[in-house]
């Protein structure tokens, strides 16, 4: 309550200051810094207000969290996630390699790029090795996605460190295997194994997640 009458008080005293300061500008010239006082002090009340309202409790829960960014299970994730990362972006380069090199590009104007005398009209053509990197990268994209949001949130849980560390590393093997069965290929079911060993992954992190945070 005594927090709330002070928060009130603070609220009643800024909004008179910024009567007292808007008085002289009272002039249609001075319409833009009317504008601005009124956000510049509900932002300060609004902060006011929070640390009042919250007092330790925000505090505490503030400490909590910079305690689980700076665990190991979160520099762990942190990691893997760059590296998972760093992989799905190379795929781009990967993809710009196979078009100059098999001469199939996807715009009239990137034929340019292809050191040949060929009619380039005929370059603008679908390939099928790079038909593969492109569906390589695009599973890289619907996987990797949703490992680094779910894996975040996993992290924040506070699972056991050789627990976090079993699913980032399963993860990220799984996906080094199924790229390098995909761009070989490799006979299946390769490939499918290791999709769905990635998959088990993320999803067993998705559970654990739920059972530790759900609020419906």
């Amino acid at each position: 309550m005594d927090a709330f009458l002070h928060c009130t008080a603070g609220c009643v005293s800024l909004a008179e200051f910024q009567i007292s300061l808007t008085a002289p500008w009272n002039k249609p010239s001075s319409k833009p810094v009317r504008h601005i006082l009124p956000s510049c002090w509900l932002v300060f009340v609004i902060g006011a207000i929070q640390r009042r309202s919250f007092g330790k409790g925000y505090s505490a829960g503030m400490a909590e969290l910079t305690h689980m960014i700076d665990s190991e299970v979160f520099l762990a994730f942190s990691t893997y996630a760059t590296i998972v990362i760093l992989k799905m972006i190379l795929m781009s380069p990967v993809t710009s390699y196979f078009r100059l090199t098999r001469k199939a590009f996807a715009n009239q104007e990137d034929t340019s790029l292809a050191l040949s005398h060929e009619d380039h009209k005929k370059l603008v053509r679908v390939d099928p090795d790079v038909e593969r990197v492109r569906r390589c990268h695009q599973n890289d994209l619907e996987n990797i996605v949703p490992f680094v949001v779910i894996g975040l949130l996993y992290a924040l849980t506070g699972p056991d460190l050789s627990s976090a560390l079993l699913h980032f590393r399963v993860f990220v093997g799984s996906r080094l295997c199924h790229t390098v069965a995909y761009l070989l290929p490799l006979p299946q079911p390769s490939r499918a194994l290791a999709w769905t060993t990635g998959l088990a992954a993320t999803g067993s992190m998705a559970c654990r997640v739920l059972r530790t945070s759900l609020y419906l």
